[in-house]
């Protein structure tokens, strides 16, 4: 019982940075329609914003505020310079160009900082361990559950209670209505762009602190993961995404456990068919109705 409850927060801490990601990612395709390539580069930033204001004797409370405020501040000028004009384009235009904001953006990082992983001086105290009911937890795993249930429950929160969160929720449903209503479209989207900012802010620093580096390419894997994720509860969904992140990472610490050694190397294939075999049943996603038109 202890292994199954020990494996069951393993993947509650690897699913949530999955779930914060696919989340930010949903915000924006709910309101636009549009998967952001360069959701996963924000991650980078705020690795990178994190090693700079740290080495500058930044205390690392106030550096870790810094990157994920920069990724915010970055994510928000990425809709301004980069989206907003081809708003009303295609949607192939669109992809296009969030393909090319993350292009841009690995050259900067491989010109301008170094194309080779940067360390990042972890506290100790990050790296130390925890025991809670009999169970051994990272710090870094503690935090990453802490930082998810909170973020989560807040996001929920702002989106039914807040204005703002009530006419993103309105523009998910209907953008071109929505604005009809008279609900200004550019504050929604810029709103988002913050949002997914901040969540990719947080899931950034999370993954930065158990690595221990950053580099240009950080981001790609994590937000690959978050695109399975997002597909796999439903794109549009914001419960569907948080739902997919968790899951892909329940799949992941099962087949971390259960799976031998030779047949670890398989285990990115092996997630990706029982993730394939879910979508077969519910093509639409998880959380979208099976007979709902795409």
């Amino acid at each position: 019982m202890e292994i199954v409850l020990q494996q069951a927060l393993n993947a509650i801490s690897l699913g949530g940075t999955y779930a914060l990601m696919a989340l930010g990612l949903a915000l924006i395709f709910s309101v636009l329609g549009m998967i952001n390539f360069a959701h996963g580069d924000l991650m980078t930033i705020a690795g990178y914003s994190i090693i700079f204001t740290a080495g500058a004797s930044v205390p690392f409370g106030l550096a870790v505020t810094a990157g994920i405020l920069i990724a915010m501040m970055v994510a928000t000028l990425m809709e301004r310079i980069a989206f907003r004009p081809v708003r009303g384009a295609a949607l192939a235009t669109m992809l296009l160009t969030s393909y090319a904001v993350s292009s841009i953006l690995h050259v900067v990082f491989q010109n301008f900082i170094s194309p080779r992983p940067v360390a990042l001086a972890v506290p100790e105290v990050l790296l130390s361990t925890v025991r809670i009911a009999g169970l051994t937890l990272g710090t870094v795993q503690l935090l990453s559950i802490v930082a998810t249930v909170g973020l989560l429950s807040g996001l929920a929160l702002f989106l039914k209670r807040s204005d703002l969160g009530i006419s993103m929720r309105a523009a998910a449903q209907d953008f071109p209505i929505a604005r009809l209503m008279g609900i200004k479209g550019n504050r929604v989207i810029a709103a988002a762009f913050a949002g997914s900012g901040l969540l990719a802010g947080v899931a950034g620093i999370l993954w930065v602190a158990q690595r221990g580096s950053v580099d240009p390419l950080m981001g790609f894997l994590p937000v690959l993961k978050a695109l399975i994720a997002t597909v796999l509860g439903g794109l549009g969904s914001l419960p569907g995404a948080v739902l997919g992140g968790f899951l892909l990472g329940a799949i992941e610490v099962l087949l971390r456990s259960v799976l031998s050694e030779d047949m670890l190397p398989f285990r990115d294939a092996i997630a990706l068919s029982l993730v394939i075999g879910l979508l077969l049943w519910r093509p639409n996603g998880l959380l979208i109705p099976a007979e709902a038109h795409r």
